[in-house]
């Protein structure tokens, strides 16, 4: 009997064990229903207000656009213009910049064309001015009289004087011609003096281009030119003679010089 009874007070307990985890268990749904509702419900009206601001933000951008647009018109009326007006004159402003920039196009393409024409014509112009300055400057001389030479051009070694009898330097040739033997100008030039020089005789001095000048001594006479005359190549100015002091014991002849930048050279080199 006790047994029974025993039994029965501990399923009584279970039973009671059981309905208070049930109740808990309830309490902490309950709880955490009411938790989430809370929750759920803060966030709607964030949401809500979030929208709230958003809307006036819109609505106060709309408000500006209404006034720029109304500041935009009223501007547009002062001026006297509308919309179309303004297009109208900005096409024909367009218009306007295209024929100036087809124009000034136009203008840079004839100048450049004048360019290339200048261009291709000066070098023929300038290519024909050196060659007429070469042909000036390269200068043939040609045998003032046709001989011998009988003494040559000497600077840098001696040569021996019969007249002087001993040996010295000789600054031109000595072309060997009897007495009245025409002598001719070697280039073309201008008679620059004629003159009784003391140790060569009579002498006739000619300048040419580029500063070379000729001298012809020991002459007869100078009776074709004078000075200051414009002679040719080939011209006559005298004739050959004996009248050189210093080559008074030589056969007859002409002493004939070159000169650069009134510096004396080989006439050999120069003459053909």
């Amino acid at each position: 009997m006790k047994k029974d009874i025993h039994l029965k007070n501990i399923g009584e307990k279970n039973i009671n064990d059981k309905i208070i985890s049930y109740v808990v268990m309830g309490v902490i749904i309950v709880a955490i229903i009411i938790i989430s509702l809370l929750l759920y419900s803060q966030k709607i009206n964030k949401d809500v207000k979030d929208e709230t601001m958003t809307l006036e933000q819109m609505t106060d951008a709309i408000g500006k656009t209404n006034e720029y647009n109304e500041e935009t018109e009223s501007a547009s009326t002062e001026i006297g213009k509308t919309v179309e007006e303004s297009k109208e004159e900005d096409k024909q402003e367009n218009v306007q910049n295209e024929t100036v920039q087809n124009t000034i196009s136009n203008e840079s393409v004839e100048s450049r064309a004048s360019t290339n024409t200048t261009q291709n014509v000066t070098p023929n112009t300038t290519s024909e001015e050196q060659q007429e300055t070469q042909e000036v400057k390269e200068l043939s001389f040609e045998r003032p009289v046709e001989g011998e030479i009988v003494r040559e051009f000497a600077q840098d070694n001696l040569v021996y004087s019969e007249t002087l009898e001993e040996w010295v330097t000789h600054n031109g040739i000595d072309i060997k011609a009897d007495k009245t033997t025409v002598v001719k100008a070697a280039e073309a030039g201008v008679i620059k003096s004629i003159k009784n020089d003391p140790r060569y005789g009579l002498t006739i001095v000619i300048e040419h281009d580029d500063t070379y000048q000729t001298v012809y001594s020991n002459l007869l006479t100078s009776e074709f030119v004078v000075e200051g005359e414009t002679v040719e190549k080939g011209q006559s100015i005298g004739t050959v003679g004996n009248s050189a002091v210093f080559e008074i014991a030589d056969e007859p002849h002409l002493h004939f010089e070159i000169l650069k930048d009134a510096i004396a050279i080989d006439p050999s080199i120069y003459i053909q």
